[in-house]
């Protein structure tokens, strides 16, 4: 199965950045792409609340979301939506980060919530309090496909081990990880985890990431690291996408998940354990 990820520079225009990442969905799908995966706010990145309640909408509304579907039926595709930002009509007027899985149909097939909150303090300069703006999920999710199941989570979650084990011992061969990684934790963490998430489950990971400095119109510029990556089940990191908006195209052979799992069996040798 050919999977293609696409990195891209999203703005806090969601019109804008859904003709962005259609154009790229064309392209891919040129190249003989079956699966695609676009990465965390594929609509809107905004570091200004005021802003993103002008320009986001609840999901049933969502052009960027009706717009990807449209395109994933034109190409008769799977297409993972890395994750939109979305109104929820919560009475605390905080947003959702969730991730949809559609089929070549243009249908919904899988939702994802964002469960693990990037409230971090990365250096005196550069702060994160996700959980402000949004609602964490609680649910782990999979999807069922003809070349694998999925297991679905979004960027944070990453450092979270035990949700991929639950993803993989649940049948997902495939993780997908879209991301909005800063710079700073990305060159120190992002590869050394996508590949430890892989080794850990005998699973292929898929990540899908915003790249560069995101054109703001209001409020403060976010910056992102890049480097999409394709892992797998052995560890090997199969492509990397640098640092420039665009397309990477990898191959995906789910009996290499099997062979990997045999090799290794860690998913079948959980043991009960006391203390500390």
């Amino acid at each position: 199965m050919k999977a293609a990820l696409l990195q891209l520079n999203s703005s806090d225009d969601p019109a804008q950045n859904l003709a962005d990442t259609v154009a790229l969905i064309d392209r891919a799908a040129a190249q003989g792409a079956e699966f695609v995966a676009t990465p965390e706010v594929t609509n809107c990145i905004s570091m200004d609340r005021d802003h993103q309640q002008r320009v986001l909408q609840h999901e049933a509304d969502d052009q960027t979301l009706i717009g990807l579907r449209a395109a994933a039926k034109a190409h008769s595709i799977w297409l993972s939506v890395g994750s939109l930002a979305l109104k929820t009509g919560d009475p605390d007027g905080r947003f959702v980060n969730r991730s949809f899985v559609i089929d070549p149909f243009g249908d919904v097939v899988a939702r994802y919530d964002k469960i693990h909150m990037f409230d971090v303090a990365v250096s005196e300069t550069e702060t994160y309090k996700e959980s402000a703006g949004y609602r964490p999920g609680t649910r782990a999710v999979i999807a069922q496909t003809p070349f694998g199941v999925l297991g679905l989570s979004i960027c944070f979650d990453l450092r979270f081990p035990y949700l991929y084990r639950a993803l993989a011992q649940s049948g997902a061969e495939i993780l997908l990880v879209p991301a909005a990684f800063s710079p700073v934790t990305g060159a120190a963490h992002w590869e050394t985890l996508l590949r430890a998430r892989a080794i850990e489950t005998g699973s292929y990971v898929l990540a899908a990431a915003q790249t560069g400095a995101h054109a703001s119109s209001t409020g403060r510029m976010r910056q992102t690291y890049g480097h999409s990556l394709a892992i797998s089940p052995w560890g090997e990191v199969l492509a990397d996408s640098g640092t420039s908006p665009g397309i990477t195209m990898v191959d995906i052979d789910r009996t290499k998940v099997a062979q990997s799992r045999k090799r290794i069996a860690a998913l079948a040798s959980d043991r009960a354990f006391e203390g500390p």
